[in-house]
């Protein structure tokens, strides 16, 4: 008794569905790579910054300076203001031009955080052009 289990020829069916597997392998071994790699790229290193030894920029006209002063006071040209008053007196003199470019002075034994809230407060009166002042040395070689 003999029984036949093919039922047709070799005849191959062709599929048109596209196998993506190697695909994903693929994208899993690059999310693996860089998974790895992320945390190498940011390294939390102190940083003792040099001062700027690039060549001054020419200097406007009559320039607007805000001065940060060592007991956190704001001296906007040769007038003392307050944070609550700074859009205010900037609008004043500036004659409302927002795109007058504001010289921020700052004394060196200011905390960082404080710049950045005086800068803040900038950005939010809408005064965005802000140029950061300090003291040129010379380039030694």
């Amino acid at each position: 008794m003999a029984v036949r289990l093919d039922h047709g020829g070799d005849d191959l069916i062709e599929t048109h569905e596209i196998n993506v597997t190697p695909f994903i392998d693929v994208i899993l071994v690059l999310l693996i790579i860089f998974m790895v790699a992320a945390p190498l790229a940011t390294v939390d290193v102190p940083v003792d910054l040099p001062t700027s030894t690039a060549t001054p920029q020419p200097r406007p006209d009559k320039p607007l300076f805000l001065s940060l002063k060592a007991d956190l006071s704001l001296v906007l040209g040769d007038m003392s203001t307050t944070r609550d008053d700074l859009a205010a007196a900037l609008d004043t003199a500036t004659g409302h031009d927002k795109e007058r470019r504001v010289f921020l002075r700052a004394d060196r034994s200011v905390d960082y955080g404080e710049l950045m809230t005086v800068m803040n407060a900038l950005r939010s009166a809408g005064y965005l052009k802000i140029a950061l002042v300090g003291l040129e040395t010379a380039a030694t070689r």
